[in-house]
């Protein structure tokens, strides 16, 4: 695991420690705290994030107003402690983003910010940009406002918490509005027509010393935390369209063919798709825990293609939704995590008060497209590579042992598929593949390499099973 981690890091050219300057610079200004911020540190504001977290971005407080809601959300003011042109500034755009690995983080900024005095942390007064949304009995935004605050988190939750006190009907405060909020934005995408994709995700787990893949559903209080985010976003890029400044994540609408394609493979696998039914309705309804539902969510990945981020001051993009959600939207909410969202919050504070967009911001502009993909593009290289790496290192010893699994993709020649076993949580590529997604079949590890990280098998002859596999 070491010595494959450590190639891939040196492939991707993932930094290491910060240079001294950037350490230097970053200790520096985490010892003088901002000055001429709007006092909210009234508010009971939490966090909610995975245990163990200190890089905290986001904290949220909710109420009733009237027959609807108000919406604070407290976001890390980045801004408030990056020096245009410094060291820090310089080193963040050549990082981009924080990228995650099972044996640790490689930060965006340095830890003296972004795990100290620009973090949200329990009990510390920090700078927050503070959005204040309001919305109506249906959740729709009625007033949206930002400006630089001083917020006070109250605690640090965990998504298991949250789901824990709801589950056993102990939610209480600001966080048991959570739900209320979230379900109401939910609905409100579907009328939209989002498209959202319920699929389990492969999570590296370290006990004992051991590593471990699992395949972990999202729980319903993370999908109602991040419809809260989702909601700022949407709203920043309302704020920065009718300004005609900023930049965009956005997501071209799927393509005709890739739908009439996700039809057909529903009837093969024997999924529902009603009459008259939204491609976005018979996706989320989907259980991943069914063969054949899982399948339909492998291929329907081809609908969601092309994300992109796109900067415009002036002339309007020609294409400015991102489809997944059917609305605008822009990253404002993870700035210790993620370059672009620093730029987009600062834009956005000036729309809001009526002043100027700052000049180190426009002129950042035309550079953050590329800047971001590029930081996206070796993000999700160094994600996958992990992966790889991990499932390499759980099979290694085991060539010519036999596993069950389901084939979830078969390429359009449909002789090689990829297989999804039940244990280990491994996928990896299978050949001699004559069989339709959705199907069990019996496979033999044919090969394992922790330095090239494959994974490959061969369905093991008359042990593959004869049609598509049941719920």
């Amino acid at each position: 695991m070491r010595s494959g981690l450590a190639r891939l890091r040196d492939e991707l050219a993932v930094p290491a420690e910060f240079p001294p300057d950037v350490l230097a610079e970053a200790q520096q200004a985490a010892s003088r705290a901002p000055d001429g911020l709007v006092d909210a540190t009234d508010v009971p504001f939490v966090t909610i994030d995975p245990p163990g977290s200190r890089d905290l971005d986001q904290a949220v407080h909710l109420e009733r107003r009237g027959a609807g809601f108000r919406v604070r959300y407290a976001i890390a003011d980045v801004a408030s402690w990056v020096r245009p042109g410094g060291a820090v500034d310089a080193e963040a755009r050549r990082r981009v983003v924080t990228l995650y690995a099972p044996d640790g983080r490689t930060p965006l900024h340095p830890p003296a910010l972004s795990e100290g005095a620009a973090s949200l942390l329990p009990g510390q007064d920090a700078p927050a940009l503070l959005w204040t949304v309001d919305l109506d009995a249906d959740g729709t935004p009625t007033a949206v406002d930002v400006r630089r605050s001083r917020v006070r988190s109250r605690a640090q939750l965990t998504y298991d918490e949250v789901q824990r006190s709801f589950d056993t009907g102990t939610a209480d405060g600001s966080v048991a509005l959570l739900r209320d909020v979230g379900l109401l934005r939910q609905e409100a995408e579907r009328e939209r027509g989002g498209i959202t994709l319920p699929t389990p995700e492969q999570e590296v787990q370290r006990t004992d010393g051991r590593w471990r893949l699992v395949s972990r559903a999202t729980l319903d209080a993370e999908e109602w935390n991040a419809q809260i985010s989702l909601l700022t976003g949407m709203c920043a890029a309302r704020l920065m369209l009718d300004g005609r400044v900023g930049v965009l994540r956005t997501l071209p609408p799927s393509d005709p063919r890739d739908v009439a394609r996700l039809r057909r493979e529903a009837a093969a696998l024997g999924v529902d798709w009603p009459d008259g039914a939204a491609v976005g309705d018979v996706v989320r309804g989907l259980d991943a825990s069914d063969p054949a539902h899982a399948a339909l969510l492998s291929e329907a990945t081809t609908l969601l293609r092309g994300a992109a981020y796109v900067a415009f001051d002036g002339e309007l993009p020609e294409q400015p939704l991102h489809a997944a959600l059917a609305a605008p939207y822009a990253h404002t909410t993870a700035p210790l995590r993620r370059l672009v969202d620093r730029f987009v919050g600062e834009t956005c504070l000036a729309l809001v008060a009526g002043t100027d967009v700052p000049e180190w911001v426009r002129a950042a502009l035309p550079d953050l497209p590329a800047l971001m993909a590029g930081g996206d593009r070796r993000a999700n290289e160094y994600e996958r590579g992990c992966l790889d790496i991990v499932e390499a290192a759980l099979l290694v010893g085991r060539v010519g042992e036999e596993f069950d699994g389901m084939l979830v993709d078969v390429r359009d020649d449909a002789t090689v598929g990829v297989v999804q076993l039940r244990d280990p949580v491994v996928r990896g590529r299978v050949e001699g593949v004559d069989l339709p997604v959705g199907t069990h079949v019996r496979v033999r590890l044919a090969e394992v390499s922790t330095e090239r990280r494959t994974v490959r098998f061969a369905l093991d002859g008359a042990g593959s099973s004869a049609g598509p596999a049941e719920g």
